[in-house]
């Protein structure tokens, strides 16, 4: 539809398993699962509940009747209760079982934390997928000498592919974060109005031990290892805050991998890929704007505030619960994940397309070289005999020379000719290049990278090697 809204997260950033995981069809056939497994540990503990009944629920699962949903709604104004009946009309046999005992939140709740982790492990595989591109990267180019920069200054230089194990680094970090997140959650069960399970309790004659078991076996029945032991009516909107922390976590560090890349293609040494009819200015034809990297930029802005949302939600939640957290969740957890999602998508295609030029940053690294190698040159030339702080001042005054011409006039640096011509220092022109060859001023920055790569990156990988490799599709 063009005469009506729709969120770019939908249309152009998300991929289509994220959004279905967000979709009506999907909470709806998780309510539908769950009112199953509700029936099924209620017949199992003694209720009278037939099986036949249960089947016919099955049967009916998938097959969502929206229309009679739709209807009732607009009759009884409750989403839950409106697909109570629309089931019952579906299910005759089943409809007075239906829904036993439970409040709305038993499908609202539960089937909020079945889908936000489904889409923690999307993300999951999206992030080891992106680990494993940067990985091949930082292992192609761990040895080439880089100049780097402190404070966006020229510093002391390091290699392309160690800049990259920075990268993959914090995203190692988020996949720990994820995983902790993941290890925690639990539904929030069958626990009444108040979360006292009164209601239960009646259903089962005061059988404190099957009210209990009950949680049990419907955690079992939807695949998790239990619910959390206390709640009010809605599990603790805390839970939604630890999760929305991962996903700005990821953003974070998308962020500062974009961030790298737009300064690195100003420089010209790297820049994202671009396509061969893209184009980069309606009114400059000659320019290649980073906008991939751009566009992770502005969604990570995007998810790491949003993360306050959840933040704000827990911490003004009222006694056993209060309504104010229902349409700012609908809001902020879908779009957290489909913009985090379309974050690692870009990540993924900008990682997978980078474009090195080894001859820009030779250049670059040789017009600051001369700078950083005049404390080796020193010590050498005192090695020889020369006096340290005459030599110091020699070296200070060529400096400042060699600086102007660059600076003011806009020259080569000469700084090493000037050194040459000084019969202070003792030493010739073909002496000194050798003295400021790249590779002498990186430190450990390749051995650094290649145990890195082995000892923190491979394990990884290995351990999710079930993952497939993707060369996600983006929208530009």
């Amino acid at each position: 539809m063009k005469d009506s809204y729709e969120s770019p997260l939908s249309s152009r950033y998300a991929d289509d398993r994220m959004k279905y995981l967000f979709s009506p069809d999907k909470k709806f056939r998780t309510w539908r699962s769950l009112w199953i497994a509700l029936a099924e540990a209620e017949k199992e503990l003694g209720l009278a509940i037939t099986q036949e009944q249960i089947d016919e629920m099955k049967a009916h699962r998938d097959d969502i009747n929206y229309d009679v949903a739709e209807a009732r709604e607009k009759v009884v104004r409750h989403d839950v209760m409106s697909h109570v009946y629309a089931y019952g009309v579906q299910c005759p046999k089943a409809e007075p079982i239906i829904h036993l005992g439970a409040t709305s939140c038993y499908v609202g709740d539960n089937t909020d934390v079945i889908v936000m982790r489904e889409a923690l492990r999307l993300l999951r595989g999206k992030l080891v997928n992106t680990v494993r591109i940067l990985s091949r990267f930082a292992e192609r180019y761990r040895n080439l000498p880089t100049l780097a920069f402190t404070h966006f200054q020229p510093a002391q230089p390091t290699t392309v592919g160690k800049r990259a194990a920075l990268w993959i680094q914090d995203l190692l970090m988020d996949l720990e974060d994820l995983e902790y997140v993941l290890s925690g959650m639990k539904l929030l069960g069958s626990k009444g109005t108040t979360g006292t399970q009164a209601s239960f309790l009646e259903l089962f004659d005061g059988d404190h031990e099957k009210v209990r078991r009950l949680d049990a076996l419907i955690a079992e029945k939807m695949g998790f290892e239990g619910c959390f032991a206390v709640s009010g009516q809605t599990y603790s909107r805390k839970l939604d805050s630890r999760v929305l922390a991962v996903l700005s976590g990821i953003a974070q560090s998308a962020a500062k991998f974009s961030n790298d890349i737009r300064l690195l293609q100003h420089l010209k040494e790297v820049e994202e890929p671009f396509e061969k009819n893209q184009i980069g200015s309606s009114a400059m034809a000659y320019k290649r704007n980073p906008m991939r990297s751009e566009r992770i930029a502005s969604l990570a802005r995007y998810v790491i505030v949003n993360s306050l949302n959840p933040c704000v939600t827990a911490a003004t939640q009222w006694l056993e619960r209060t309504l104010d957290d229902s349409a700012n969740r609908r809001l902020c957890i879908p779009e957290a994940f489909l913009a985090t999602d379309g974050i690692l998508n870009l990540y993924a295609n900008v990682a997978d397309g980078l474009v090195v030029y080894p001859n820009v940053i030779r250049s670059h690294l040789e017009s600051e070289l001369p700078f950083m190698a005049t404390e080796n040159i020193l010590m050498d030339a005192v090695k020889r005999g020369g006096d340290r702080q005459k030599l110091h001042e020699r070296i200070r005054v060529h400096s400042m020379a060699a600086a102007g011409i660059v600076k003011e006039e806009g020259g080569k640096n000469d700084l090493l000719d000037r050194i040459a011509a000084d019969p202070a220092f003792g030493v010739t022109r073909a002496e000194l290049g050798r003295a400021v060859r790249p590779e002498r001023f990186v430190g450990r920055a390749p051995q650094q990278t290649e145990e890195f790569l082995k000892e923190k990156v491979r394990p990884v990988l290995e351990k999710y090697r079930s993952v497939a490799e993707e060369k996600p599709e983006i929208s530009v």
